[in-house]
This record gives structure tokens, sequence and C-alpha cells, in this order.
């Protein structure tokens, strides 16, 4: 969208006056089943928030690139002399790294740097400013909303054109590589393509987009915040990655797969196209489970030696739960595919049917992290609060979202009945733990 500077006092104020600028939102997201399966090609289903992330640029004079967040209190304003900015992503990386705010701004530069690496463009000076009513760490999707905003917003004002998923697989290219999390590509897409009202499916091998489904009347989607910050950064997501993407090395290595054709065939060449998701339940426990054990990253590497995921960061002396790890996303493609075939069922009369098996499904689900080392004892305190309201209370179902290790919870419910219940176990839930906590819902 265009706009001039003189449009607000806060414009005015960054940009200067009668400044021609480009502006553009994007917003968070609620996991509800999925989750961190999306890096094993599970299905998923994501909800758009109403919080979004705004960004607004216009081109800069000088060779530089000026950036402000107004959501950060210390280090918020930052020029970079693109003379000095690295035009790799690792060394982009390091030199982010050693900047007073590189790390909230690591996710505007880094979408600036896939454009001129990716699209071979040579942008010029800009200035950037971002001001995001997703709150971060809260396991909604802050760092996509910004990213996609920022994208769309240097996609307009440089006339870039993109076609399909490009702009969601850019945005986590710059997340990946210049941020340094390795985040799946589920957030970006679900902030570009997610609809009010509706849930996206996305089936994550790796980005193929599903007709989005209408929520049933009377059917909400709570996001409760547990106070508790995660980062999908944090060792214990990475971990978990490192962990599943063992699992299919030793998986395939069983299959007859050579540790040589395993670091260098393709997707498609490789047993299950590559994916764990594509195993079944069944197939699982009949055929690999025995395999699979806990072990040091030292222990894997000499024997088994490779794994095929290229963000995953083998330590030797880290103890990894390769199991639950990896029979997560194989078990949670399946609930996945049940929630959203019973989900497209719901009608008045077969409610009272449908939502407790979907919400036996999320508790499953939200059990299965806890075994891969993902759980905290706020969230478990939110789902069990939830659970023990029971259907009775209009509340079907709770589970955590997003990469876990905190964050935000997700409740299903029924009718005005149910919303006033997920208020109830708000204000218990903040009464008990003295923890701040935000609601999230379309």
């Amino acid at each position: 969208m265009e706009i001039n500077s003189n449009s607000s006092p806060i414009l005015r104020n960054f940009f200067g006056n009668n400044q021609p600028l480009v502006q553009a939102s994007s917003t968070g997201r609620l996991d509800v089943m999925g989750g961190i399966a999306d890096y094993s090609g599970s299905m998923v289903l994501q909800m758009p928030i109403k919080e979004k992330a705004t960004v607004t640029v216009g081109h800069r004079g000088y060779n530089q690139l000026h950036i402000k967040s107004l959501d950060v209190t210390e280090n918020n304003e930052l020029f970079i002399d693109l003379e000095e900015l690295p035009k790799n992503y690792k060394e982009a990386n390091e030199y982010l790294k050693q900047l007073e705010g590189g790390d909230w701004a690591s996710y505007i530069v880094g979408c600036f740097l896939v454009l001129m690496i990716e699209k071979q463009l040579n942008l010029g000076g800009i200035d950037i400013l971002v001001k995001s009513e997703v709150p971060f760490g809260k396991g909604v999707s802050s760092s996509a909303a910004i990213e996609v905003a920022t994208l769309k917003a240097l996609g307009e004002l440089f006339s870039i054109e993109f076609s399909g998923t490009e702009l969601p697989i850019l945005a986590q290219k710059a997340e990946n590589l210049v941020v340094g999390a390795p985040c799946g590509l589920m957030d970006q897409l679900a902030s570009y393509f997610g609809h009010d009202k509706y849930l996206l499916p996305i089936l994550c091998q790796p980005d193929k987009i599903f007709s989005s489904i209408k929520i049933p009347d009377n059917l909400y989607f709570v996001g409760i915040d547990s106070g508790v910050r995660h980062a999908v950064s944090g060792a214990s997501y990475g971990e978990v990655r490192t962990a599943a993407s063992m699992g299919f090395s030793i998986i395939a290595q069983k299959q007859g797969v050579s540790k040589h054709d395993l670091k260098g065939t393709k997707n498609h060449l490789l047993p299950y196209s590559g994916y764990l998701s594509n195993i079944s339940p069944s197939q699982y426990e009949a055929k690999y489970a025995k395999y699979l054990s806990s072990m040091y990253g030292k222990d894997f590497l000499n024997e088994f030696s490779v794994v095929t995921d290229t963000l995953a960061h083998i330590k030797p002396d880290t103890y990894y739960n390769i199991k639950a790890s990896t029979q997560h996303p194989i078990y949670e493609n399946h609930r996945v595919r049940f929630f959203t075939e019973m989900l497209k069922g719901i009608n008045d009369r077969n409610h009272s049917e449908l939502m407790p098996l979907m919400g036996e499904l999320m508790y499953q689900s939200h059990q299965s992290y806890n075994q891969c080392g993902l759980g905290n004892e706020y969230t478990d305190l939110l789902v069990e609060m939830a659970h023990s309201k029971g259907v009775n209370s209009g509340v079907y179902g709770a589970k955590i979202t997003g990469g876990g290790s905190g964050g935000t919870v997700c409740l299903m419910v029924y009718g005005e009945h149910g919303l006033l219940t997920a208020k109830d176990i708000m204000n218990q839930y903040k009464k008990q733990t003295n923890q701040d906590s935000l609601v999230f819902f379309q």
C-alpha cells in the first residue's frame, strides 16, 4: 500500500516530510495442529490471529539501511552502511551478532539480503520502520510476521514479482541463514496465505498449500499465553529437530541407503521421499521403532555419520532423544489428517460426537511434545486446567503451539459457554502463577 510520510506524526518523524512510502502488514498465527512436525514433512493446520506486524519502507538518499523498531526498548535504531554489510549469509550472520540491536534487526536485514542474493538485485539505501502487535517469544510467529511484512513492503517498493510460495520461502531463508534459527516453513506460509476465520492446511513437503477450511460456526480456537517466552533458535528446539533428522538417517540406512548416498541424495530418491511424516504409524512400529534409542551425538557420528537436514547440528557431547523426536512427526501427521477430516464434517447436530475426538488428538499432540523434551510446567498447567474443565464446560481440547518450551497454549472451545470457560481458565492461571498472559484468537 502506497502512503505519504505526512499521514502520521510517527512516519513524518522518521521519514521526513512528504516522502512517498510503501507499507505492508502480515499477521501472526496460532498453531492449531502440526507444530514442530513441519520440518519432517507433516500436514499442519494454522490459523491467523488478529495481531499483525507492519513494515513501512522508503528510498534513502544514502547507501545505508536505516532501521528502527517501535517495539524494542534498547538499541532500537540502526544505521548499516551497505559497503560494510557482508554479501553472504554466514558472514552476515556473524556481522549482525556483533552489532548492538543486531539481534532484532537481523530479521529485517535478512530479508534485504535474500532479495539481493537470491533475486540478484542491487537495492540501494532504504529507510525501514517496524511496528508489530505480535509479541515476541509467545509461540505465535512474531518473526515470520515481520519477515513476510518486510518482503511484501520491499517487493512493492522495488516492483519485485513473487510467484507461488516464493516469498515465504525467501522469508524462511532469511531466518535460517541470517538470523540463524532452524525453523521450518510453516510459519512463513501461514503468515502469508492465512485468511480470517479459516484454518490453513499445509503439507510441508515442502510447501503444498491446500484450500482453506472455514471454521464452523460457534467453534473457536483460543490462544492463552503462558507468560513463558520460548525461542525457535533455542537449544531444545534445535536438538529435537536434529534428533528427528538422526532418526530418519537411521531408518534410511536400515533400508539399505549408504552413508555416501544419504549425504548426496535428493529427497525424491530417498525412502519415503526424505520425510519422516510419510511413514505410517503401523510401518514405524513394525519396522523401525526397535532400531531407535537415545544416544550421544558422538555415538551417532561414529555409527551413522550423516543426516540429510542441512540445518541439523550434531553436538558430540549432547544426548539426543532420537526415538521420541522421530515418532512425533510420524504420529502427528496422522493426528492432523484425522483432525482435518473431522473438522470438515462438524455441524450443529454432530459436534458433540466429533469434537471430543478432535480434542483428544490435541491432548495427544501436547503429550508428544513433552516426550520430545519441549514441554514446560506452565504450558502443562494450562493444558491440565483445560482438560479438568472438560467438554461439559465447552472446552474440548488443548495443546502447546509452535516450537514448544513455553509460549502459548491453543484451546478448542465451543459456543459462548466455551469462550467464558477459556476466560475463566486464563484468570485462574494468572492468579495461580502471577504470570502476565495474553489471549489470541481471530
